[in-house]
């Protein structure tokens, strides 16, 4: 199936690595001229060799960088935007301070909200847009001891699903893709930490998370790629203020 990407414009953040790079590559794949925003370009620029992605520089915790590359990426005429923050630290909801909640929110909401306000306009002049946000499974079944990214992650899904009702009628479809167990860095620093909290190996950890999981495995970056460049399609025009879960059958409840 022809996605219809080729000439569409791209830009993905938290490209560096994990489902940032796993999307971005599939984007590109599929035709689209990619912008991978990371602050570690160069990581970017070595797994995306042979591919055309050009890496630019975006770090989400300084206003100033977000303002800065949302203009540059106005001028440039996005088409496609993949928000992607990484996760703050794990821990409990109880005794976090107010600094910590603070900070979360400004660089995993705030900070993507201000991106999609800078590039919305050009979209909807042109009647074709995808915002596409990666959450957590945690925004349906929040995950023990990851209390801040539950709850930044739960209002960054009632501001998409609000703005998709906002700018449906313009031809800009917004919906957000939220991961289960997938095999990348992040799942894996998760487990080790896991492992090293209990006392247990990282291979008991993760057989007993493979157990919950249906499917009997974590999830490949690419199969995850995958959904992003469907939901970016031509084809996926009337797909708009949805989550789409990619776990496996992990949740099986919701």
């Amino acid at each position: 199936m022809d996605f219809g990407l080729s000439g569409r414009k791209a830009l993905v953040v938290g490209a560096s690595r994990g489902l940032g790079a796993a999307s971005a590559r599939m984007l590109a794949a599929e035709g689209a001229k990619v912008f991978g925003a990371a602050r570690n370009l160069e990581a970017v620029s070595e797994w995306s060799q042979g591919l055309d992605v050009t890496p630019v520089k975006l770090d989400l915790t300084d206003p100033a960088s977000v303002a800065a590359l949302g203009a540059q990426m106005a001028e440039e005429g996005i088409d496609i935007l993949v928000n992607n923050s990484g996760g703050p630290a794990a821990g409990p909801a109880r005794g976090q301070s107010a600094a910590a909640w603070q900070a979360a929110f400004a660089n995993m909401a705030t900070s993507i909200f201000s991106l999609t306000d800078l590039l919305l306009p050009g979209m909807i002049e042109r009647g074709f847009g995808r915002i596409i946000t990666i959450g957590s499974s945690g925004i349906i079944s929040p995950i023990p001891g990851l209390a801040l990214s539950n709850g930044v992650r739960g209002a960054v899904a009632g501001w998409s699903k609000t703005l998709a009702a906002e700018v449906a009628a313009s031809g800009v479809t917004v919906n957000m893709v939220l991961p289960g167990r997938i095999a990348t860095d992040r799942v894996r620093e998760l487990d080790e930490g896991k492992a090293k909290r209990l006392g247990a190996s990282l291979e008991a950890i993760e057989a007993e998370s493979r157990a919950t999981i249906p499917a009997g495995r974590y999830g490949k970056p690419e199969e995850f790629g995958a959904v992003v460049a469907f939901l970016a399609s031509q084809q996926a025009s009337f797909v708009t203020g949805s989550m789409i879960r990619v776990d496996g059958g992990m949740l099986r409840n919701h």
